[in-house]
């Protein structure tokens, strides 16, 4: 009996888990598949360059 209602709560699961599957095809098909989104290579460049982060944060300097 016990390894019925393993077997069953996985085709449960298994059966959620393909209907989300379903869902989620179909949202995209419907709302994202059309929107094709070109991305200027100046403004990719000038994002990934202005993320370099420096090794060693510097200490202010002293006010004289």
């Amino acid at each position: 009996m016990q390894v019925f209602r393993q077997d069953r709560t996985a085709r449960h699961v298994a059966l959620v888990l393909a209907l989300k599957l379903c869902l989620l095809a179909g949202l995209w098909w419907a709302f994202v598949r059309e929107h094709r989104v070109e991305p200027d290579p100046g403004q990719v460049a000038a994002a990934v360059l202005r993320q370099q982060v420096d090794p060693a944060p510097r200490s202010p300097e002293p006010i004289p």
